[in-house]
């Protein structure tokens, strides 16, 4: 069977494979993206019917195509896949739908790698895993598998009338989780909420979108995670035209909320007694940002309108004063419990010296030791931004320059 050779091979074809296809075109490099499914096939297939993106249109977007109608829309997901298709269309993105890489291994005695398919074996000298940080549901091993009820990963709800009759417990409440949640409350569920350590921006504050103040106010310029934070989510939507996210607000309507999920015996799961902590930090968070926000208004004499209401938290509720700290899942009539409990990566097809002792990606803005390898499209890859479709494309700029610079070492080697 003949081999075929390609100078960059580049795995996923989502925001992070498409963005990097682009600038790997404008540097005038040979390439090829593989993808399992279709472009952007997670926005299609892994998220629920009625995500939004968690940004404005005008801001989340390559910089080189703007979001058909209102820049301030927040766009649906089927719409965010269309995006990335028509833009891997314009800059005819060589991406081959319908493979998948099974295992890459450095050549001996030479460079580059093996790349096995499910098509066959090509060989290239450079590999970019630009599958993204969506790779494998973690779902903790708190519930046995045989208790009876519906369990499944926020990737894999869809909707209320999906899910069986009865009450809902959302375990995890960054932006996935709380949607989820107040989806299944609005449509007439029982929901508990099981909320961990979060932030909590607001959506718009004074007429101005979050991330436009986290852009004014040096956020997004952030290197590195604050120690303490690697575990902390984020509590923001786009959903139903954007809005705050107010836990108090949703437990005056009707949701329960409880502190982080602990063990389960007999029927029972208990919770920490953590959610009172974990809303004043998220409180703590919102506000520090309405202050800042109101100092670079005063110190720039911007005219921007007051927003004094922004300031008043919700109400004092029972579920709060006097926190849930167990819950006998069937007495509550709980059928259905939802983690949204994030992912874990999944590497074991890329057999390279380029992962600490537990399976994470070594690496510096996505350039690995292991020359030739490259990552794209992970949470703080060189910073805040890099979880944003704006932020990839940045990112994808560096790494692709940086083959540029080793394709013109290497040239010079040869020429020596």
């Amino acid at each position: 069977m003949s081999v075929e050779k390609i100078h960059t091979l580049v795995v996923g074809a989502g925001q992070a494979g498409v963005a990097m296809s682009e600038h790997l075109s404008k540097n005038g490099m040979e390439h090829l993206v593989l993808e399992r499914g279709r472009i952007a096939e997670r926005w299609r297939s892994a998220r629920w019917d009625s995500l939004v993106a968690n940004g404005p249109a005008w801001h989340d977007r390559f910089p080189n195509m703007d979001f058909p109608g209102d820049p301030d829309a927040f766009v649906p997901k089927e719409q965010v896949a269309d995006y990335f298709e028509a833009y891997a269309k314009q800059h005819d993105a060589p991406v081959r739908c319908g493979v998948d890489v099974t295992s890459v291994e450095r050549l001996a005695g030479r460079p580059g790698f093996r790349v096995e398919t499910s098509t066959g074996v090509i060989e290239a000298l450079n590999v970019v895993a630009a599958t993204g940080p969506f790779q494998k549901p973690s779902i903790p091993p708190l519930l046995p598998k045989h208790v009876g009820f519906n369990q499944i990963h926020s990737s894999d709800y869809r909707n209320p009338q999906k899910l069986p009759d009865g009450a809902v417990l959302v375990v995890g409440a960054g932006s996935s989780g709380v949607q989820i949640a107040e989806e299944l409350m609005r449509a007439g569920r029982k929901v508990y909420l099981s909320v961990g350590p979060h932030d909590r921006p607001p959506r718009a504050y004074r007429g101005r979108d979050f991330v436009w103040w986290l852009g004014v106010l040096g956020k997004w310029d952030a290197q590195a995670q604050a120690a303490g934070t690697e575990h902390v989510t984020i509590a923001v939507s786009g959903a139903c035209g954007g809005k705050t996210i107010d836990f108090r607000r949703l437990a005056a309507e009707g949701m329960v909320l409880a502190g982080m999920t602990g063990a389960y015996k007999d029927g029972k799961l208990s919770f920490h007694d953590d959610l009172v902590r974990n809303l004043d930090r998220g409180d703590q968070n919102y506000l520090s940002l309405l202050d800042e926000a109101d100092a670079f208004v005063a110190r720039n004499g911007l005219d921007l309108p007051e927003e004094p209401q922004a300031r008043v938290l919700g109400p004092q509720v029972d579920c709060v004063t006097n926190p849930l700290r167990e819950l006998d899942l069937a007495a509550a009539g709980v059928t259905t419990v939802i983690w949204a409990t994030g992912f874990s990566l999944d590497y074991s097809w890329l057999k390279v010296n380029a992962f600490d002792e537990v399976g994470r990606p070594k690496h510096q803005r996505g350039v690995s030791p292991e020359k030739g390898i490259y990552f794209l499209g992970l949470p703080w890859l060189s910073g805040r931004g890099s979880s944003f479709i704006w932020g990839v494309w940045h990112d994808a700029k560096h790494v692709a320059d940086h083959i540029l610079i080793q394709d013109n070492y290497l040239a010079y080697a040869r020429q020596g």
